[in-house]
C-alpha cells in the first residue's frame, strides 16, 4: 500500500515538473518574440520594398553597422562586402549621424572596381531610420561631372579655334598700312585675310550647326527621303575639288533606297565624309561612295585611299575639334568639327556611324540608318515612289 502511494506521488511530481518546464519554455519564447517585435518596430514598414525599387544605391545599417538591406546598385558600386559598409568616408558620415542625429548630405569620389581605374562621383545622403537604424542613399553624379567637363573643354576649344583666325586677320590688317605702296604685298595680305575670314566663317557656321543639332529633334519633322538624291547632291558638292586634283568619285551599290529624315542634314553629313576623303587622299586617287541595305538597315559607305588614321586616334575622330594631323588640318582649313557634326546628324536620325582605318591604306566611314518601309511611309501619310 505504501509502495502504491510512492508511485502515485512520483508520477504527480513528474507531471508538475514537466508542466513547469513547458510553462518556462512558453514564457521564454514569448519574451523572445516580444524582443524581436521591439527591435523590428524601429524599422518603418515598406523599407525592403523601397530599397528594392531604388535605381541608385540604398542601404540600411543596424547599430553594429551591419547591412540589413541593400539595393543591387550598392553592390555594383562596391559599397557593400561581407554584409558591411566598406567605404571609410561613408562610415564617418554614419558615425556623425549617430552622434548628432542630424542628416548628412555630401558629395564623394571613389574608385569603381578593384583596379581603381574608373572613378564615380556620388551624392551621398545619410539619415536616421527609426530609433536604431541608419539609411544611406548614394546617387551617381558621374555623368553630370562628365558633361560639365565636356562643356568646359568645348568653351576652351572654341576660344582657341576662334583666336587663331581672328589673330591672323588682326596682324594682316596691321601689315597692310605699311605695305600700301606695294600693290603686290597688299594683294598677298588681302588674299590671306580672305582665307582667314572664310575659315572664321566656317568655324562659326559649324558651331551654330552643331548647337542646333544638339537641341532639336530631327525625327519630329522627318520626311520620306530618297538616298539616291542625297548621294547625288553630296557627290556634286565635291566634284570640282576632286576633278581639280585628278580624283575620281565612284558611286555604286543599291538604288531606290528610302529613309526617314531631314534631307539637308543627311546631305551635309555625307558631304562632310566625302570632303574629308578628298582632303586626306593623294592626287589621282579614287573615292568610293556605296549604298547597301538589308535587315531594315541602310548603309552609306565612304572609302578613300588616303593616309589613314592611327588606331589610338580612331576612337577620338568624332570628338569636337579633334584633329589627327593638326598642322595639315590648319593648312587645309579643317575645323575639327566636321565628323562631330556627322555623328550628331546620324544619331538624330536614329542611326550610328562607324570608322575603320589603316595607316597607308586609307579609311572607311559607314553611316547606318533605319530603312523606311512602306508601313513607315503610310504611318506618316507619305507615298513610296
Amino acid at each position: 500500500m505504501e509502495t502504491g502511494w510512492l508511485v502515485l506521488l512520483s508520477l504527480a511530481l513528474g507531471l508538475f515538473v514537466g508542466a513547469g518546464f513547458v510553462i518556462l519554455l512558453h514564457m521564454a519564447e514569448r519574451r523572445g518574440n516580444d524582443a524581436v517585435t521591439a527591435v523590428s518596430s524601429g524599422v518603418p514598414d515598406g523599407v525592403d520594398h523601397m530599397i528594392d525599387a531604388l535605381d541608385f544605391a540604398g542601404l540600411v545599417l543596424d547599430p553594429s553597422n551591419n547591412v540589413v538591406k541593400a539595393s543591387e546598385t550598392a553592390y555594383t558600386y562596391g559599397l557593400v562586402a561581407n554584409g558591411l559598409l566598406v567605404h571609410e568616408e561613408m562610415l564617418r558620415f554614419v558615425a556623425r549621424v549617430r552622434t548628432t542625429g542630424d542628416s548628412v548630405n555630401e558629395e564623394i569620389t571613389l574608385a569603381r572596381g578593384p583596379f581603381g581605374e574608373a572613378i564615380i562621383h556620388l551624392d551621398v545622403q545619410v539619415a536616421r531610420l527609426g530609433a536604431r537604424y541608419i539609411l544611406v542613399l548614394a546617387e551617381d553624379r558621374t555623368e553630370a561631372y562628365r558633361l560639365e567637363e565636356v562643356r568646359r573643354d568645348f568653351i576652351a576649344n572654341i576660344s582657341h579655334e576662334l583666336k587663331t583666325p581672328i589673330g591672323a586677320i588682326s596682324l594682316l590688317a596691321e601689315a597692310l598700312e605699311p605695305a600700301s605702296d606695294d600693290p603686290e604685298q597688299v594683294r598677298r595680305f588681302a588674299k590671306r585675310m580672305g582665307t582667314e575670314a572664310t575659315r572664321l566663317t566656317q568655324i562659326t557656321r559649324e558651331i551654330i550647326e552643331l548647337s542646333r543639332l544638339q537641341s532639336t529633334d530631327v525625327l519630329a519633322s522627318a520626311k520620306l527621303l530618297d538616298i539616291d538624291a542625297i548621294v547625288s547632291a553630296a557627290v556634286d558638292q565635291n566634284h570640282v575639288v576632286a576633278d581639280a586634283r585628278g580624283m575620281k568619285i565612284a558611286v555604286g551599290g543599291s538604288r531606290k533606297v528610302k529613309v526617314m529624315g531631314d534631307e539637308t542634314l543627311l546631305t551635309l553629313a555625307l558631304n562632310n565624309l566625302i570632303a574629308n576623303a578628298v582632303q586626306y587622299s593623294p592626287d589621282g586617287s579614287r573615292i568610293g561612295v556605296g549604298v547597301h541595305h538589308g535587315d531594315g538597315v541602310v548603309e552609306l559607305v565612304v572609302t578613300d585611299q588616303g593616309i589613314g588614321i592611327p588606331e589610338d586616334d580612331l576612337r577620338r575622330v568624332f570628338e569636337r575639334f579633334f584633329r589627327v594631323d593638326q598642322a595639315r588640318s590648319r593648312n587645309t582649313g579643317g575645323t575639327g568639327l566636321g565628323l562631330s557634326i556627322v555623328k550628331h546628324v546620324v544619331q538624330n536620325h536614329g542611326g550610328d556611324i562607324r570608322a575603320w582605318s589603316q595607316i597607308g591604306q586609307g579609311s572607311t566611314f559607314t553611316i547606318r540608318l533605319p530603312e523606311a518601309t512602306a508601313e513607315t511611309a503610310a504611318s506618316r501619310g507619305e507615298k513610296q515612289r
